[in-house]
């Protein structure tokens, strides 16, 4: 005699629910979410940017003449900005050296905090963030493949920047030596492998407002406020460094570190105030990547 069959709402289910050919480590390909960050204005509009500001310093360069250095800086860095500054026309490398260091500070930091902070949040103001999750895509390969793809995004601003400066620079100043702050030149052959090496600091050391982007942008539903409280805090981290009455506990700071770049623009290369600032920056950011994971991971998404 056959077994009664049961009703389907009695039936146990099976051990794999998932729909015939899911793979949860195939949802939202990198390429995929490249794409869609490639195509918002706001990429476009950042790039443009950072062309742009090469040209603009030649042709501050060529109104103002050669530039000097009478204006002194202050801070970590601020006797290689009088340097750099009055080198900055001898060859392409020197320009593009001088770009980077008058954007390191401020200017680098909104590409990053904008493709970081942008992450999450931007899902969440435009109501697609649940239906995202329901396609389904997994929290964690979700928030993988947006961190991955916004520090793609902010790495290749980082380098779009000294690309054009170097490109714009011979042009206008010819190739050459690096003229080096402390006296001396590099070698044209020296010159590249030294200025990747100050991009790949400065991008270990915007780390920190990478972080805080993405952590608040699995916070907030507002956009703005993520990017914003990104380099607000950063500013703020800035202004400390600059309040000497902390003495050594501003070695904690990633701002104290940020200019430590200066060391790989000398005869001898040296290794040792970027190596603390990276650690101090990796650290901050782990931490900070951590509780994003875990607080989005525990969230009520209602948006």
């Amino acid at each position: 005699m056959s077994a009664p069959v049961q009703p389907p709402e009695a039936r146990v289910p099976s051990e794999h629910p998932e729909a015939a050919g899911y793979r949860a480590g195939r949802t939202l390909p990198l390429r995929v979410e490249a794409m869609r960050q490639l195509r918002r204005r706001r990429t476009l509009l950042m790039g443009g940017v950072l062309a742009a500001l090469p040209f603009i310093l030649i042709i501050a360069f060529a109104i103002g003449g050669t530039p000097d250095g009478e204006d002194g800086g202050g801070g970590r860095g601020g006797g290689s900005r009088i340097n750099l500054m009055d080198v900055a026309t001898e060859s392409a490398a020197n320009f593009a050296a001088t770009s980077l260091f008058v954007s390191a500070g401020f200017l680098l930091v909104i590409p990053v905090a904008l493709f970081c902070g942008d992450t999450v949040a931007s899902e969440a103001s435009w109501s697609s963030l649940r239906y995202l999750l329901a396609a389904p895509v997994p929290r964690v390969r979700l928030l993988w493949s947006k961190l991955v793809v916004a520090l793609g995004f902010s790495l290749a601003a980082m380098v779009l920047l000294p690309v054009v400066a170097l490109a714009a620079g011979t042009a206008a100043y010819g190739w050459g030596p690096l003229k080096l702050p402390t006296g001396g030149a590099l070698s044209a052959g020296d010159t590249v492998p030294r200025l990747a090496l100050v991009v790949a600091f400065i991008f270990v050391s915007q780390l920190v407002t990478a972080g805080l982007a993405f952590w608040l942008s699995t916070k907030t539903d507002a956009p703005l406020g993520a990017v914003g409280g990104a380099v607000f805090l950063t500013i703020v981290g800035n202004v400390l460094d600059a309040v000497t009455a902390l003495g050594s506990w501003r070695d904690f700071l990633p701002a104290h570190w940020q200019f430590a770049w200066a060391d790989a623009l000398q005869p001898q290369l040296e290794w040792g105030g970027m190596i603390k600032g990276a650690a101090v920056s990796v650290t901050y950011a782990l931490i900070l990547f951590a509780l994003a994971f875990r607080g989005f991971s525990r969230k009520d998404i209602v948006s």
